[in-house]
């Protein structure tokens, strides 16, 4: 909508533009009755319809059409100009501006004498010429004032989001330290009296109660859990983001603690945009994280297939996860759900046919993002 509000204005504006040039050369006392000064008349206002998309296109266009309608003897002030020397100054063409108006104001007064008017040629410079160099400069200082107003509009947008991006990360951290100093001792203690319980259990012999392996499990899995919500919280950014590139060493990390894991990469990975390849890379960490600690799992495969429109990744494990039954959801699933479904894409977590457990996502790649 925004588009086309923009084509419509620059058009009303070209319309208006060419109706007033018409309506002075018509009233000129040199026009006389010459249609190629119309045609150039009409030809210089039309043509600022497309000054936002070809501003120095319609400068030289304007230009041309002002010293050959004043040749033709139309003694018109050249509005058409000004409006692209607005919008040349707008896009930043100060430079080709200041060429084109210098030659366009040198070549106007032998326009004047080439058509054939007594005088034409001194008068314009002893008094046209002034008026032309002032709106000449009066064009150029609105362009440039709006042009450094949206600029500095600009950089205070961009304080305004990082000053709100160190608040949250000074959030982010409030909150770690907070959470490590209200839960972490706590938790740090139950599971301690519980595995102090199971074990002097098992020095007298006694058989330890499922509840008290319960306690101990639960403690263990908090704590994991506890530091992996810490580690995030306390993700500031100040490290080195860690993406695709770095999947490799994921896989030799997990075949380092004995599971048997492959890689398989497939397709032109290299223009990927920054958000789908850290997601990538967290996808395969979490899944890789997961057959380890649950799956009971001794071969796990990571496949990454990037093809021009989408990527996607896929890690199976043959660990003792059946089909038929449900995946036990938990953070790390959740938080894979939740990345993937914030770029626009697909994810799949569950048991596999064959047996074990498989988690498949496919992103969508915008490759000029």
């Amino acid at each position: 909508m925004g588009v086309s509000r923009a084509v419509v204005a620059d058009w009303a504006i070209a319309a208006g533009v060419t109706a007033a040039l018409l309506a002075a050369g018509a009233t000129a006392q040199d026009s006389g009755s010459h249609p190629i000064g119309y045609a150039l008349l009409a030809a210089g206002g039309l043509a600022l319809a497309a000054r936002r998309r070809a501003p120095v296109l319609v400068l030289a266009v304007t230009g041309l059409c002002a010293v050959g309608y004043q040749a033709a003897g139309f003694d018109v002030l050249v509005v058409a100009y000004l409006f692209a020397v607005y919008a040349a100054v707008r896009a930043g063409r100060r430079v080709v501006t200041v060429v084109a108006s210098l030659v366009m104001l040198a070549a106007l007064p032998f326009a004047a004498l080439v058509s054939g008017v007594a005088g034409a040629g001194e008068a314009f410079a002893r008094s046209r010429g002034a008026l032309e160099i002032a709106w000449l400069i009066a064009a150029w200082a609105a362009a440039e004032a709006l042009r450094q107003a949206e600029r500095r509009a600009e950089e205070a947008e961009r304080t305004r989001e990082e000053t709100a991006r160190r608040r949250a990360d000074e959030e982010r951290l409030r909150i770690a330290r907070e959470l490590h100093d209200a839960l972490t001792h706590q938790i740090s203690i139950v599971k301690l009296q519980a595995e102090v319980a199971v074990h002097v259990a098992r020095r007298r012999g006694e058989e330890v109660p499922e509840a008290l392996l319960a306690i101990q499990e639960a403690g263990r899995e908090a704590a994991r859990e506890l530091r992996a919500t810490l580690g995030a919280l306390r993700d500031d950014d100040t490290a080195p983001p860690r993406d695709l590139e770095h999947v490799p060493e994921l896989v030799a990390r997990a075949r380092a603690i004995g599971l048997d894991t492959t890689l398989t990469i497939e397709g032109e990975c290299h223009d990927v945009p920054a958000a789908v390849s850290r997601t990538v890379y967290r996808i395969v960490q979490e899944s890789l994280t997961n057959v380890s600690r649950h799956a009971d799992a001794g071969t796990a495969s990571v496949r990454i297939d990037c093809r021009p429109d989408a990527l996607e990744v896929r890690v199976d494990d043959d660990g003792r996860a059946v089909p038929g039954s449900a995946p036990t959801t938990g953070v790390g699933l959740l938080g894979m759900r939740e990345r993937v479904t914030a770029l626009g894409g697909r994810l799949h977590a569950g048991p596999r046919g064959e047996g074990g457990f498989t988690v498949q996502a496919e992103l969508p790649v915008d490759r000029a993002s």
